[in-house]
């Protein structure tokens, strides 16, 4: 069984990026993040089926994240060059288009190991989703297997119900009662 790891620091990691251009190469740490929240997400592979629907979902949300403070950060163990040759790739053929945000690259697996969603024998993430917020703690978690995507209201809604520091029962959303 996993450790328990919600409420507590989150795993440092260092990745090489692209920007969400794809003309940029780069290095991003978790402590770039610092005073900001992150919602950083595992893709298992790029050039595939339901991935570039979540990346390019979020993107579509990224104004919505940006007004509470959030900053997104995509991550998979694919190469930050592949990463970059799906950006350029058009969207009828498979791509992704340019984004707001960057794609970080885990081939290494470190990342992946620490925040528990690496399935080794494939190399691959799970679809896993975190929350930091800005003083480094970890405030949510989602893990699932590959092939159902993520919701970007959904993870927008938990994001506004970890800022509001109430208690919101099920189903709450920003102006419903809280406990």
């Amino acid at each position: 069984m996993a450790e328990r790891m919600i409420g507590k620091a989150a795993p440092h990691f260092e990745m090489k990026t692209i920007d969400g251009a794809g003309e940029n190469f780069g290095k991003v740490s978790l402590e770039d993040y610092k005073g900001k929240w992150l919602v950083m997400f595992f893709y298992p592979l790029d050039f595939t089926f339901v991935c570039p629907t979540e990346i390019t979902g979020f993107n579509k949300r990224i104004e919505d994240f940006k007004k509470l403070g959030a900053e997104i950060l995509g991550v998979s163990t694919d190469s930050e060059h592949s990463h970059k040759a799906w950006i350029h790739t058009p969207g009828e053929k498979g791509g992704l288009g340019k984004l707001e945000f960057p794609l970080a690259s885990d081939k290494t697996h470190q990342v992946s190991k620490d925040y528990g969603i690496l399935i080794e024998e494939d190399g691959i993430a799970l679809r896993g989703l975190f929350i930091i917020d800005p003083n480094g703690i970890l405030k949510y978690s989602v893990i699932h297997d590959l092939n159902v995507g993520r919701s970007a209201d959904e993870t927008l809604r938990v994001l506004q119900g970890l800022q509001s520091g109430g208690l919101c029962p099920l189903d709450w959303n920003p102006g419903d009662a809280q406990l």
